[in-house]
C-alpha cells in the first residue's frame, strides 16, 4: 500500500480507517456523500470576490489583499495548496507593502467546502504569520468547522492522488 503522505501527521489509526476506505474502494463513495457539490469560483475575478467577501466578513481591520489568483505553479508535492505572500519595498522615502493570496489551480474543481478551508487558512496569515495556537483559533473563527475540513481535504488529496477526481 502507498504511504498517505497527506494524512502522515495522524495516527496509525487514523490512516489504517483510511487504507481500509480505500482498500474497499469506498472512498470515493465516503468523499462524495459528504461533499456533493463543487464551486463556480472558477476565475481570479471571482476568486478575487470570493476572498474579499470572507476578508470583510471577519478581518475588516486586516492589511488589504493587492492579488488574489488561482496559480497552477503551486506544488502539491510540497505540500503547499494555497500561499499567502507579503512583499516590502522603498519607494521614495516611503516603506510599500502588497499582501497577495495564491491558490492551487487544482482546487478550481474541488468542493465549495474545501476552497473556504483553503481562503479561511490564507486569510489567516493576513494576522498571524505562523501557525500557532492564535492562528488556528482564527481558522476556527472564520470557519467552526476548520479542523474537520482541512482532514477531509486530505482525504481529497489522497483520492486525487490515487484515483483521480471523484466522480
Amino acid at each position: 500500500m502507498q504511504t498517505l503522505k497527506y494524512l502522515a501527521g495522524y495516527s496509525a489509526n487514523i490512516q489504517d480507517q483510511v487504507i481500509k476506505l480505500i482498500e474497499a474502494d469506498k472512498l470515493n463513495d465516503f468523499l462524495l456523500k459528504k461533499y456533493p457539490l463543487g464551486h463556480e469560483v472558477k476565475t481570479d475575478k471571482a476568486l478575487y470576490r470570493y476572498v474579499m467577501d470572507l476578508k470583510s466578513q471577519y478581518l475588516k481591520q486586516s492589511n488589504p489583499l493587492s492579488k488574489v489568483i488561482y496559480d497552477d505553479k503551486i506544488d502539491l508535492v510540497h505540500h503547499a495548496l494555497g500561499l499567502h505572500t507579503f512583499v516590502s519595498r522603498v519607494q521614495g522615502n516611503q516603506l510599500k507593502s502588497k499582501n497577495e493570496i495564491r491558490i492551487g489551480a487544482v482546487f478550481k474543481k474541488c468542493p465549495v467546502d474545501f476552497l473556504r478551508m483553503i481562503v479561511v487558512h490564507e486569510l489567516a496569515h493576513l494576522k498571524e504569520k505562523d501557525h500557532n495556537k492564535a492562528f488556528y483559533k482564527l481558522c476556527d473563527y472564520m470557519e467552526p468547522r476548520y479542523h474537520q475540513l482541512e482532514f477531509d481535504l486530505r482525504l481529497y488529496l489522497t483520492q486525487l492522488d490515487l484515483f483521480g477526481k471523484p466522480h
